[in-house]
């Protein structure tokens, strides 16, 4: 029996965790999508807004970064994000999914996800993504509040958002639906009455996210003004621990920090960038990982399209990690997970002792409440996850 290093003995949801191969193959991709009605005070991601006329160059460009991969790549799990993939006039979204589908064949019974917003989701464009063969549609609802959608500058009502996922859930498989906490003026009696709303809908998963005020954002900006003021920690963490207990208690299990599902229904596109596994990547803004190095397209779409276009390399960055920064970059993934991270697991994908790798957790006493170990593995407490950020910061230090 192994030793327990620190920490407290808790019990944790126990899903039995395989190594994969970070040199190996990708057996999963991800294309992004950059273009957007409106680019939401909040939003940090790649996003155009306005700037539709770019959408036919994007597409060329994005043909030529595929076709750099010389052959078709099949996988397992393949994501369009966004941005705003359906935002596309139809004739473009069908390019886009013919696209994608030639380049990264997916494999029987494979997960093909699409972010969408309720606004512009027409009948027409769920046709499109149903026979292209998407059977898993990821919502930004964010909130079903008209005040906090107001707030996020969100262009959809709650109605709207209700009856979109309604048409979603009735026609794919897997229907998830996003949602925002920490909104300025959101009180935990509002966001329960999202919450329960969106369970009432039936989705087959939920993700939860505290709003963060990025720098560069129009949000950062006004709070910089004092015209936007973040909720009191307290009440931020009061609003997350009701998502865990809300959610738990109707049937969606938390698999990951922010992820909740009904049983056999969470995301395995997502569960490989926690595994730290391999992953290919296209589009502006987008980061891949094969072979050990990750790289990232340039974040502005004009300099993404005009370079690939003219056939030079759009990277802003590449950097091939050492074998204990890969390992300490799988420990902080996962324990992103609820499940954590195995001893064994961990020890055959990376090659070290992941007591070892873990030493700047387990010798600080003040995360002995936010860390459960047993025989088997590492796993961050309810303590742990409300305190997710601090508790991965310290792996750095």
């Amino acid at each position: 029996m192994r030793s327990r290093p620190g920490g407290r003995a808790v019990s944790i949801p126990y899903v039995p965790w395989e190594p994969v191969d970070p040199l190996g193959v990708p057996r999963a991709a991800y294309v992004h999508v950059p273009f957007c009605v409106h680019r939401c005070g909040y939003c940090d991601f790649t996003v155009v807004a306005g700037r539709d006329d770019l959408i036919s160059a994007y597409l060329d460009a994005l043909a030529c970064e595929l076709s750099r991969l010389e052959s078709p790549q099949p996988v397992e799990t393949l994501f369009l994000g966004g941005g705003t993939p359906t935002h596309l006039p139809e004739r473009s979204l069908e390019r886009l999914l013919e696209l994608v589908r030639e380049w990264f064949p997916l494999s029987s019974g494979g997960e093909f996800s699409v972010e969408a917003n309720p606004v512009g989701l027409s009948p027409a464009k769920l046709g499109l993504l149903a026979d292209a063969g998407v059977n898993r549609v990821s919502l930004g609802v964010q909130s079903f509040d008209t005040q906090s959608l107001a707030t996020l500058e969100r262009d959809h009502s709650p109605e709207l958002a209700r009856q979109t996922v309604e048409a979603v859930r009735d026609r794919f498989p897997e229907c998830s639906v996003d949602l925002i906490f920490g909104v300025p003026g959101q009180s935990l009696v509002t966001w329960q009455t999202t919450l329960e709303t969106a369970i009432a809908l039936g989705p087959t998963h939920l993700s939860a996210y505290g709003l963060t005020f990025e720098k560069g954002t129009a949000f950062w900006g006004r709070r910089l003004k004092g015209t936007l003021a973040s909720i009191p920690d307290e009440l931020e963490r009061s609003q997350y621990e009701l998502a865990m207990e809300l959610l738990s208690a109707c049937g969606f299990g938390q698999y990951e920090l922010s992820n909740y599902a009904r049983a056999g229904h969470e995301s395995r596109h997502n569960a490989t960038y926690w595994a730290n596994g391999p992953y290919f990547a296209a589009g502006p803004g987008a980061a891949r990982y094969v072979k050990g190095t990750r790289e990232t397209n340039h974040r502005s779409t004009t300099t993404w399209i005009k370079s690939t276009l003219a056939g030079r390399t759009a990277l802003s960055s590449q950097e091939k990690l050492s074998l204990e920064d890969r390992a300490r970059e799988t420990l902080m993934l996962g324990l992103r997970r609820t499940a954590g991270v195995f001893f064994e697991a961990f020890q055959k994908q990376t090659g070290f002792a992941l007591e070892e790798i873990a030493k700047p957790l387990l010798a600080r006493d003040w995360l002995r409440d936010c860390l459960a170990i047993d025989e088997e593995r590492i796993a961050l407490t309810r303590e742990g996850r409300c305190v997710a950020d601090s508790v991965v910061a310290a792996l750095w230090e």
